[in-house]
């Protein structure tokens, strides 16, 4: 189900909780919603529709095809190469703002079937990653 988005920046700065399988319907309404906002949005944060759970959807284009990701627990475990660059976010208002990401990232994660996996990423998918990583950690670019 496509949930409203948060905007409220004090809700935004709480860190996430552990998701479980009981959260895998507010998964499912993650990425629901963010394809909902595909216009505007590659990424998006259980705590953009009003939920504290680790819990991650984006628009994965380190495959042959783009595809809309899930991860559960998301952590970056390696990371190198840092670079300074700009990102917008649909949470809050305002343009822009610079901030510091990483050109590659490796990320351990829970499938949607709770299945522990490590992958690399890179450049622009690795952007988004690290982007939403830092919702479920209560930063704010």
């Amino acid at each position: 189900m496509v949930k409203e988005l948060m905007h409220d920046p004090i809700f935004l700065v709480g860190k996430s909780e552990v998701a479980t399988k009981e959260d895998l319907q507010v998964a499912q309404d993650l990425l629901d919603t963010l394809i909902a906002h595909r216009e505007n949005c590659v990424g998006m944060a259980t705590n953009m529709i009003g939920v504290r759970k680790r819990i991650i959807a984006f628009l994965d284009e380190s495959g042959r095809a783009p595809t809309y990701t899930v991860m559960l627990n998301p952590e970056i475990v390696a990371k190198s190469g840092i670079y300074e660059t700009e990102e917008g976010c649909l949470s809050l208002l305002g343009g822009p703002r610079k901030c510091k990401r990483y050109k590659t990232i490796k990320v351990q994660f829970q499938t949607l079937e709770m299945k522990t996996h490590t992958k690399n990423f890179t450049g622009w998918t690795a952007q988004i990653i690290q982007h939403e990583i830092d919702h479920c950690n209560g930063i704010l670019i």
